[in-house]
């Protein structure tokens, strides 16, 4: 079996992936005329006005915090280790390339989440990949399939490799047995995800500035602390990037692939732009300005938080704590919580262990909350199935407090690399619809407008759309 998953997992991140990723991402940041660059402080503006919802939907400032409950995990602290330690420091450059082009396909993924947004049976606000492409296609089948994907990774696996890194991370800081932690994961997780949508986005409005706030705060006391060794970190990424540290040794183009897969696998891993996942948060919020764009504002700004800053601030502690050992074993959760105790003395365990158990279990049950989404989709907007689906998830909880963790990781990495495939062609289907929408709400605001969405301006799109939903867009500016 392991052997079945590693093959799968070489081809798709060996070949396809990594092209497809870094390909459309470039598409989108050119057609999109360098987004992330030109548009950095609107991201920012945007998001002053982001408390506003109605009666459907959540706040934007909401949807952003429960995709960065999502994002922000594992992925940040252990996964970072991981690249690092597989890929030598060079892949931190890696994680970096993939987040800039993947704010442009952040942007699009959730501009299109926004545009094509249904209503459930109790009237909140549904949506994601598998809506465009029912909608924005006319392909239910590639919307179930994805759906599928996105359950199996998120709904099960992903919740796994979340719990097995708070199992560890307690028993190294304090010593409490695996079955210890995977009981109180499930029991808390339960007490949420049994609130629903809006319960988990209270929730993340609540946990997530605070735990991004302090992890932020402890990495810059640490640069502080080795405030001249910084130039000598950033060189070392760079030169390991291009394999220019392995240049004299004949191992140059094995230590750049090296570098370029981990960087890449633990950068969507830990900002998941591409792969489908942040737009079914972005699609819950009633967005303001009333226009889908803004909210691929929003959650491009939640790549760049995730990657930019966080990941950033992982890796610096580690490269700073002379922690790192090629060939050691010493990987994952444990690299870093070793780093930050070189620098902070004991207490580092017990940081690292309180921030990993914040950063996994918000997304735990930000995770839920998307496999929720898709779940309600292939009930067709109905919830029958949601109360043994919530049993199988609280099941995969424990299972991957007790499981071994390589295992765990490679299941993550073949869930996320199909429902990346299917999501990424989708939105290269409809990038002339998303360009459109980018087009229309920059127009309006060169003209000194707040961005509005008019869909009969758009007869062809307008017929896709959900009734009721964009047909009075004024409303959506309205607060609750």
């Amino acid at each position: 079996m392991d052997t079945l998953i590693a093959m799968i997992n070489d081809l798709m991140w060996g070949a396809v992936l990594i092209y497809l990723l870094i390909g459309v991402g470039i598409f989108f940041t050119f057609r999109l005329g360098f987004i992330q660059i030109r548009h950095f402080g609107h991201m920012f503006s945007v998001l002053r006005n982001s408390r506003k919802s109605d009666n459907a939907g959540i706040s934007s400032f909401q949807a952003l915090c429960t995709s960065l409950a999502a994002r922000v995990g594992t992925g940040n602290l252990a996964g970072v280790a991981v690249a690092i330690y597989l890929g030598g420091p060079g892949a931190i450059f890696w994680m970096w390339l993939i987040a800039f082009i993947g704010m442009a396909t952040a942007f699009v993924e959730s501009t299109l989440a926004q545009l094509y947004k249904v209503k459930d049976e109790d009237g909140n606000y549904r949506g994601g990949p598998a809506y465009y492409m029912e909608k924005g296609l006319g392909m239910r089948w590639m919307g179930v399939l994805f759906s599928l994907c996105l359950i199996l990774a998120f709904g099960l696996v992903f919740n796994a490799v979340q719990a097995n890194s708070i199992s560890l991370a307690m028993n190294v800081a304090f010593g409490i047995p695996d079955w210890v932690s995977g009981l109180a994961l499930v029991v808390l997780s339960g007490l949420i995800i049994f609130g629903g949508i809006r319960g988990i986005a209270r929730f993340a409005e609540l946990v997530v500035p605070f735990m991004a706030l302090a992890y932020i705060l402890m990495a810059l006391f640490v640069v502080a602390m080795n405030i001249s060794e910084l130039p000598g970190v950033f060189s070392l990424i760079i030169k390991s990037a291009f394999g220019l540290e392995q240049a004299g040794s004949g191992a140059l183009g094995y230590a750049i692939s090296q570098a370029m897969i981990n960087g890449i696998k633990r950068g969507l891993f830990s900002n998941e732009a591409g792969m489908g996942s942040a737009p079914n948060a972005a699609a819950t919020a009633t967005p303001y300005p009333p226009h889908p764009a803004s909210q691929g504002y929003v959650q491009m700004l939640g790549v760049f938080l995730d990657t930019i800053v966080i990941c950033t601030c992982t890796a610096a502690i580690i490269l700073m704590s002379g922690q790192f050992e090629p060939g050691s074993g010493i990987t994952g959760v444990e690299l870093t919580q070793r780093a930050l105790s070189s620098q902070i003395g004991g207490g580092g365990n017990i940081f690292i262990a309180a921030a990993i158990f914040f950063f996994a279990f918000t997304s735990i049950v930000a995770n839920y909350s998307y496999a929720e989404t898709n779940l309600v989709f292939l009930e067709h907007n109905h919830k029958g199935g949601l109360m043994l689906f919530r049993m199988f998830v609280l099941g995969m909880v424990m299972f991957g407090s007790v499981g071994e963790l390589p295992t765990v990781w490679a299941m993550a990495d073949v869930s996320m690399g199909l429902m990346a495939i299917v999501n990424l062609v989708a939105i290269l289907l409809l990038s002339g619809v998303a360009i459109k929408l980018a087009r229309d709400y920059n127009d309006q605001l060169k003209l000194g407008k707040v961005p509005t969405f008019d869909a009969n301006k758009y007869p062809e799109i307008r017929s896709q759309l959900e009734e009721g939903i964009w047909d009075n867009p004024a409303q959506n500016s309205k607060q609750a």
